[in-house]
């Protein structure tokens, strides 16, 4: 049986909004060549639009990268000074070696890293003690429940399932029901402190 390379990619949920990390856990074999090796990204369409541009990164095996949106080309200003969040959304990230039709391997991301951001800031406003929480903060936590599990469904259906439509469908309805909780949150406080 011949050798041939066996490429693998790791894309990183983290907590930092500025950052895309990927890392390569691919299996290399020997005598075989890594020439031209590409990291190609296609983030989601911009706001309003349907265009989707890939950008294509030169890398060198065993690569760790954390990717910038100037990186991206979703930032082309002010990169030495700023760094602008990268959307949520869903990405196609693919990794290829020379010969580039034939060697490469390709996955959907759902970048998940804003949205989970305001989950846990509200997680925060919470308050969770070690005790019984009170009915009106069970049935809150009730719901919170619901939208991670939604979060969840969402990046299964994306990286899992290869359905990106689905998931991203319930990632919206996750945002909605999290931006929901959060302004009523808001109305709230506001009610109070008048």
């Amino acid at each position: 049986m011949a050798a041939k390379h066996i490429l693998s990619l790791e894309v990183l949920d983290v907590s930092n909004t500025k950052y895309l990390s990927i890392r390569d856990t691919s299996k290399y074999a020997k005598g075989l060549g890594t020439d031209c090796a590409e990291l190609l990204i296609t983030p989601p369409p911009a706001k309003g639009t349907t265009n989707k541009k890939t950008s294509i990164i030169e890398v060198k095996p065993g690569f760790d990268l954390n990717i910038t949106a100037c990186a991206m080309n979703l930032q082309l200003m002010s990169c030495n000074e700023i760094r602008t969040d990268i959307p949520d959304g869903v990405y196609v990230i693919k990794y290829q070696l020379s010969p580039h039709n034939k060697t490469y391997v390709e996955y959907n991301h759902l970048r998940t890293t804003g949205l989970m951001k305001m989950y846990y800031e509200k997680l925060c406003k919470l308050e969770l003690a070690a005790c019984e929480p009170d009915s009106t903060r069970k049935k809150l936590m009730s719901e919170m429940n619901v939208i991670r599990m939604l979060i969840d469904g969402a990046k299964s259906k994306v990286e899992y399932c290869s359905q990106p439509d689905a998931g991203i469908e319930l990632f919206n309805f996750a945002k909605k029901k999290l931006e929901r909780i959060v302004c009523k949150q808001c109305e709230g406080l506001n009610k109070v402190n008048r």
